[in-house]
């Protein structure tokens, strides 16, 4: 089988989890080959290189939506339109601009319409717009145009517009197009060729078009499905989303803290709903991570009989060693690992542990932390370390000893933790003060260490921590102080806890379990796709046989069944 693997900001870079997914993805499933199309979002992603590529890699296509170049050339065969490319243009554009600005219907569960007006045209707008692309290129220089800014200004005037896109300025319109053609440059490239080039290969050499794949697998619900969209609108190819991270929250989390006005942060969260609406609805099916990212899902529209969750996977063997060995790790420790940012609220960690030290003097707190690379994170780490300082002075013993800090702020890699191993195996347990998590890839972590946790209700940690760990609310100190305290002073109720975490993770959230879902799912989707062409490759059985039979069954949808690994179906 030929999967199609789209990407944004992830694989084949080098850095980053989703990165690490599609990578134990693509040589888990080596007997089927993979051709990779990329998005990136900045030059220093590109700059960082790509990771190394397993054989059955046949080729990767880049794009980027910055400024730079990409080797998935626009179709720009033309310098502009002539009269009638112009009316198409403007025919498209109107319909993609009121379906954007258009509000959004609600049913009377409070999700948001799966249809609607709105939805339809601005579908109508974006396949009007890609056709016209594939044809004669050119729609990068028209989204930028000024009959482009005219038709958005009428279309946020227009009856039943939203109300914060009513008061758009011109500087404002402009400052959205700009973004609006970065995002639909997948539409402008040319990876929608139906004829196959002599000369294929991992090393950037194109292999042919999405004309070729049996199967669409998109990383996100953003712009890295578009050209799935595509594929399915151009040649019937189905798509399957898999999201362990929402995009669309993403986008909405990412808007809220951009310098820009309140109309174009309303545009630009209006696009990306229409965008995830659509690639829901069109998708064969979809695979979120969690329940928390299937909440999402079903908000946005999603039909809940094309869900189907298949947990991450991740490696439990290199965490073997610590989780075997039930006695290691100091039992007075309590250790945070992770990003420092924000978001994991370190400053309610640091005084709930005031609490603790102060009903348990000999407690101790590790705040091991990744490398820092965000901007922002040093300050927010520098702030943490002054509260530290203030809350904790240097106590020392007796009179001639050297004071010590009870918290101690480390980094991973450094002399103290040299490895993640090592820093899960100095705690006796690990604590997870965030605000805002999706799938919370530390608490797995710890749990195949067979630590027990105390973590805050956000996110999907409940599902991922089942009965095995302690759940208190976030933003709570004292709630997390008292969980702390209960695991220190009962070692046998930690033991028991972190024995059975291990065993869910195990059973739950291994490469294995998610490789397995994925390799099913493959086989399912494409006994459901008739077949389109003709194998070029000469590989027997590279379609099921069931794909040859003739009737409307290959057109029914996909339904989620038992044994899945889905808790919902």
């Amino acid at each position: 089988m030929r999967i199609g693997l789209l990407t944004e900001s992830g694989y084949p870079y080098a850095t980053g989890e989703s990165g690490l997914w599609c990578d134990r993805l693509v040589r888990g499933l080596a007997p089927h080959e993979f051709d990779v199309y990329a998005l990136s979002r900045d030059a220093r992603q590109d700059a960082t290189g790509r990771a190394h590529l397993p054989p059955n890699v046949r080729a990767v296509r880049t794009a980027a939506l910055w400024d730079g170049g990409s080797e998935g050339a626009p179709l720009a065969r033309r310098t502009g339109y002539g009269r009638r490319e112009r009316r198409r243009f403007e025919t498209a554009f109107a319909e993609l601009a009121h379906g954007i600005c258009a509000e959004d219907g609600q049913t009377a569960a409070g999700r948001t319409a799966a249809g609607g007006a709105g939805a339809e045209r601005f579908a109508a707008g974006l396949y009007g717009l890609a056709e016209l692309a594939r044809e004669h290129g050119g729609l990068p220089a028209a989204l930028r145009s000024e009959p482009a800014v005219r038709i958005l200004e009428a279309a946020c005037r227009a009856p039943g517009a939203r109300r914060a896109v009513a008061g758009a300025t011109v500087p404002d319109q402009l400052a959205f197009t700009e973004q609006l053609e970065r995002a639909l440059r997948p539409l402008s490239l040319d990876w929608y060729d139906e004829t196959e080039p002599g000369t294929d290969g991992a090393d950037g050499a194109a292999a042919g078009g999405l004309a070729l794949v049996d199967l669409c697998h998109a990383a996100s619900a953003g712009a890295a499905a578009l050209p799935g969209l595509l594929a399915k609108r151009f040649f019937g190819t189905p798509l399957l989303v898999t999201e362990y991270g929402v995009q669309l929250r993403a986008h909405y989390l990412a808007a809220t803290g951009a310098p820009l006005a309140t109309s174009v942060r309303a545009l630009l969260a209006a696009f990306h709903g229409r965008l995830a609406g659509e690639v829901y609805r069109q998708a064969a099916l979809l695979t979120p991570g969690n329940a928390h990212a299937r909440r999402w899902q079903e908000k946005c529209g999603a039909d809940r009989a094309r869900l189907r969750t298949v947990h991450p996977g991740m490696d439990a063997d290199r965490f073997a060693e610590v989780g075997e060995d039930e006695e290691s790790g100091d039992p007075a420790t309590l250790a945070w690992i992770g990003r420092v940012e924000p978001a994991k609220d370190l400053v309610a960690l640091l005084h709930a542990f005031a609490e603790v030290r102060r009903r348990q003097p000999d407690a101790r707190l590790r705040i091991i932390a990744a490398p820092v690379r965000e901007p922002g994170a040093a300050a927010y780490l520098a702030h943490c370390r002054g509260l530290a300082e203030q809350l904790f002075p240097d106590e020392a013993s007796g009179v001639h000893a050297v004071g010590e800090n009870p918290v101690s702020f480390e980094e991973l890699g450094g002399p103290e933790a040299p490895t993640l191993e090592d820093a899960y195996a100095a705690s006796a347990v690990v604590v997870l003060s965030s605000v805002v998590e999706g799938f919370p890839v530390g608490l797995v972590e710890a749990m195949f260490c067979a630590r027990a946790t105390v973590s805050t209700d956000v996110g999907a940690v409940v599902e991922v921590i089942g009965g095995t760990g302690l759940v208190v609310p976030p933003r709570n100190p004292k709630a997390l102080a008292d969980a702390c305290l209960a695991l220190l002073r009962d070692p046998e109720r930690r033991y028991r806890l972190g024995a059975a975490a291990r065993a869910r993770a195990l059973e739950l959230f291994t490469v294995e379990q998610n490789l397995a879902a994925f390799r099913g799912i493959y086989l399912e989707l494409l006994s459901h796709s008739p077949v389109r062409r003709r194998t070029s490759c000469g590989v027997p059985f590279a379609h099921p046989a069931e794909a040859h039979v003739p009737g409307s069954w290959a057109d029914q949808p996909v339904t989620a069944a038992a044994g899945t690994g889905d808790p919902d179906a």
